[in-house]
């Protein structure tokens, strides 16, 4: 039996990281631009480690941790690839190299000045099993910014997505509206790292826009259904692992593998 008390902050935490990856996994996989997790979490561990070879710890570590995926998807967003004639996933690329290296750096670092990086690994792998109701509300205001953000502009982000190009050409801020969506995608991502771990997270937000791309057409409905579908594998993935005795990040990231495997057999099945 759950013990519901204990466990209330922990599914409502499991709820929102998927429901809000689900979201951003629509114009992430929309874009083509699936490395962006991978990009942000080494941003963000980087932010991390050299936080805490200035002494901090904990909870604290949160700040550098934002800190360092902010200053990549800003980066990121400013880079427009036609005026620098470079691919974004090659751009992603070389931030992903640099980021990557940096946070290796600390790591190597912190083993010389006799840290500990107890708490840098747990970025890395995750523990739904942790979250707190103060966790929570730090997600809720997260997910709440983003909903914001692609409610009042949707149409932008409808053009950006179109080709950020053209959105520009019949004058959209596309440079600002997309960096403030890479921003908010870097904060959003940082307070979820510790549901799956920040290089598991990757699954939450191309998997549910994967499985909604199968069952549905047009961007509201996908982005609906990716909302449900995120939802579904962070509840149904700490469940299951409760139930197991297995690491909650692994087994949400298997549970949403499951549900595209399932929506792309049920989208076979239907057009057959």
């Amino acid at each position: 039996m759950l013990d519901l008390a204990f466990f209330a902050p922990v599914m409502a935490g499991g709820l929102l990281a998927g429901g809000s990856s689900g979201l951003l996994s629509v114009y992430i996989v929309g874009m083509r631009i699936p490395f962006l997790g991978v990009c942000v979490s080494h941003a963000a561990l980087a932010g991390a480690v050299f936080g805490a070879l200035a002494g901090l710890e904990g909870q604290m570590l949160l700040w550098p941790t934002l800190v360092g995926a902010m200053v990549t998807a800003i980066l990121l967003g400013l880079a427009n690839p036609h005026r620098i004639n470079m691919d974004a996933n090659v751009v992603l690329g070389l931030l992903f190299s640099v980021t990557m290296g940096l946070a290796f750096l600390g790591i190597g670092m912190l083993a010389v000045v006799g840290k500990s990086d107890n708490d840098v690994r747990s970025l890395l792998w995750g523990s739904l099993n942790y979250c707190r109701w103060a966790d929570v509300v730090l997600m809720l205001a997260a997910s709440a910014a983003m909903l914001a953000f692609v409610l009042l502009f949707h149409k932008e982000m409808r053009a950006i997505l179109f080709s950020r190009q053209d959105a520009a050409a019949a004058g959209i801020h596309a440079t600002a509206v997309w960096t403030g969506f890479l921003v908010l995608t870097a904060v959003l991502m940082t307070v979820n790292f510790q549901t799956v771990g920040g290089l598991m997270i990757y699954s939450l937000i191309t998997n549910p826009a994967a499985a909604a791309f199968q069952l549905v057409k047009g961007s509201g409905r996908a982005m609906a259904l990716a909302s449900l579908l995120g939802a579904v594998s962070g509840l149904g993935g700490f469940l299951l692992s409760a139930v197991t005795d297995l690491p909650s990040g692994a087994v949400i990231v298997l549970m949403s593998s499951f549900l595209v495997a399932v929506a792309v057999l049920w989208a076979r099945l239907r057009g057959g």
